[in-house]
């Protein structure tokens, strides 16, 4: 039964380690997707993330603001929305592309250069990609807030590495320590 046990642990791990790597390749997909847009689409889609952001914010806040009020604040505001929507595609990119290295044993400065490359390379191609959509054009600006949102995703994903290190798995590293010195 132990040999069995261990089997399907092995398998599990064989099987499941790389598919740690999906959540970066569906992200990758939806950022090519959002890039993909026209630029009426794309601003439509920017509006009305702005509409429902305003409108919660109004509830919550209990502002008291109109709905034309709302509709001329998101249009204003426009362009900080879209400015937050790739800082956010990209630290949400890096997170999902930094875990997986992690998870493989890359750690530390390697991690951030490995992890660095793969989002900053990913952003050019991307605004590379928005050069043959109607209406778009490639950004220096946009690669780089991308790439700030990228190490921002890249250093939380080595801070929850490094606490749960710590915390939560310490016990077996203690462990393991313990079988290798017997």
């Amino acid at each position: 039964m132990k040999y069995f046990l261990l089997y399907i642990k092995q398998t599990l791990r064989f099987v499941l380690k790389p598919m740690s790597f999906l959540p970066a390749i569906v992200m990758m997909c939806l950022i090519f997707n959002f890039s993909g847009q026209d630029a009426d689409t794309s601003s439509q889609l920017s509006y009305k993330v702005g509409v429902e952001v305003l409108t919660m914010t109004n509830e919550m806040l209990d502002r008291g603001w109109s709905q034309s009020h709302i509709s001329e604040l998101s249009t204003t505001y426009q362009f900080y929305i879209r400015k937050l929507a790739h800082f956010s595609e990209y630290l949400l990119l890096a997170i999902t592309v930094a875990f997986p290295l992690y998870v493989y044993g890359l750690r530390g400065f390697p991690l951030v250069i490995i992890a660095g490359l793969i989002c900053v390379g990913y952003a050019a191609l991307d605004e590379y990609h928005q050069s043959f959509i109607a209406g778009r054009t490639p950004q220096r600006r946009d690669v780089i807030i991308d790439s700030s949102g990228a190490f921002v995703g890249i250093i939380i994903t080595r801070i929850l590495g490094w606490t749960g290190r710590m915390t939560i798995f310490r016990p077996l590293a203690l462990e393991k320590n313990k079988k290798k010195k017997r």
